[in-house]
């Protein structure tokens, strides 16, 4: 099952609309919202271009104008609610993020497809220093969910959760490929090392 195109695909988008299926808020106010649930924790939240996702998704007609607040001297608050096309489409959308994996491209897996281009002694070094801020990253982490579990239903945790769990399955990765490298049983690090020594390519590796 292929996830399907949409009008808008950029992820605050929907965090804006399941804030505002909880009740009709004006930007400011889901700004507060995200940030009190730390939605910021999981979704790249740019507060700036907050009005212009209200104003896309109301372009598209799943947002609307409920109210216009007006209190003493202040400005006035466009205050929006959801549609009913903008209920279906959040539905759909998240159900779509939920059901089918779609293929991301983290940093990461970028530098481990080109570490070729460093000495390998040189990608032990670099490697070694990332699991050490890795497990760092995961004992505070572990900490911090703990913490939080005391407060919050484990359901509002459950992304924090998932990213300990990121945190934690990539160290366990890491530690056994610095393993490889330094016992020299990965498959063609002789043939690496010879590289960075001698300028020679490999013909495994042309």
């Amino acid at each position: 099952m292929a996830m399907k195109r949409r009008k808008l695909s950029n992820p605050l988008a929907l965090a804006v609309m399941v804030t505002l299926w909880q009740k009709p808020m004006h930007p400011y106010e889901i700004a507060q919202t995200l940030r009190r649930q730390g939605k910021d924790v999981s979704t790249k939240i740019k507060y700036g271009s907050l009005y212009t996702v209200v104003q896309n998704l109301q372009k598209h007609g799943f947002v609307e104008v409920a109210d216009v607040e007006r209190q003493g001297n202040r400005p006035e608050r466009t205050v929006y609610g959801l549609t009913e096309a903008g209920r279906e489409e959040m539905a759909d959308w998240l159900s779509d993020l939920l059901a089918v994996p779609a293929k991301e491209f983290p940093i990461f897996e970028t530098a481990l497809s080109l570490l070729g281009a460093l000495p390998p002694d040189e990608v032990v070094r670099l490697l070694q220093e990332r699991l050490q801020n890795l497990e760092v990253e995961a004992v505070s982490g572990r900490a911090a969910l703990e913490k939080l579990c005391q407060t919050l239903p484990r359901l509002f945790l459950v992304e924090v959760e998932y990213q300990l769990h990121m945190v934690e399955a990539q160290a366990e990765w890491v530690r056994g490929f610095l393993e490889e490298i330094e016992k020299g049983s990965l498959p063609g690090v002789d043939g690496w090392r010879r590289f960075h020594e001698t300028g020679e390519l490999p013909p495994e590796f042309t």
